[in-house]
């Protein structure tokens, strides 16, 4: 895919708000826009916010937030639409984890249906990719709602994706970054999730890379 001259929108939580960076210019999405010759790009991310609504809302601006409540309020003209979460799905979000034939909200499963039906529909001549959560330290303690690790999560929007014959970034397998490692953590995540500068540039130089292969 040729990236010059192209407007990208990219949906997402904390990470790409930018939680974990030193400024706003080494966001991985303002990152990827200047190593790449994009027109233009906006920025939909907001901090821990999932796939999924929160099914108990504590905090009105975020519990209500969540990725399938947000995406029809998005721009209408972008050629490339670029969507990375999951990991608050499965960090603290309180939604039943359900089943793939789920096509609701009232799931994890279903949500990442709707949500994908949903940028189809709204952009179906748009390039759509999602990009799967990365490691997290501790990411074998299990959701306290649903019983489940993190790789059930990714797992769900790599399954999903095929369905809808939606490219996946899998960034879990192949980003590099392992906050269980000490010296990556040390290096890439410091906190255990949000990528610093450097990890941001992976994830930028990733995407340039996959998007270009498409």
């Amino acid at each position: 895919m040729q990236l010059k001259g192209k407007k990208i929108i990219f949906l997402g939580d904390s990470i790409t708000e930018g939680v974990g960076v030193s400024s706003i210019d080494k966001r991985y999405a303002d990152v990827f826009a200047n190593i790449t010759e994009v027109e233009s790009y906006v920025n939909y991310g907001i901090s821990a916010t999932r796939i999924a609504r929160q099914q108990k809302i504590q905090d009105e601006y975020v519990d209500t937030r969540a990725f399938t409540e947000r995406f029809e309020h998005m721009d209408e003209d972008a050629d490339i639409v670029v969507v990375f979460g999951g990991t608050n799905d499965y960090g603290h979000g309180d939604a039943p984890f359900g089943m793939l034939g789920d096509r609701t909200n009232e799931s994890y499963c279903g949500a990442v249906h709707v949500l994908m039906k949903g940028l189809i529909k709204k952009y179906p001549m748009s390039t759509i990719v999602f990009m799967t959560p990365l490691h997290r330290e501790c990411e074998y303690v299990p959701n306290p709602t649903t019983g489940r690790e993190l790789k059930a999560y990714v797992d769900v929007i790599r399954t999903v994706a095929e369905y809808y014959s939606i490219p996946v970034l899998d960034l879990y397998a192949t980003a590099g970054i392992c906050p269980d490692i000490k010296e990556q953590k040390e290096l890439l995540c410091p906190d255990g999730l949000h990528p610093n500068d450097a990890g941001s540039r992976i994830i930028a130089e990733r995407l340039k890379y996959f998007l270009e292969s498409l």
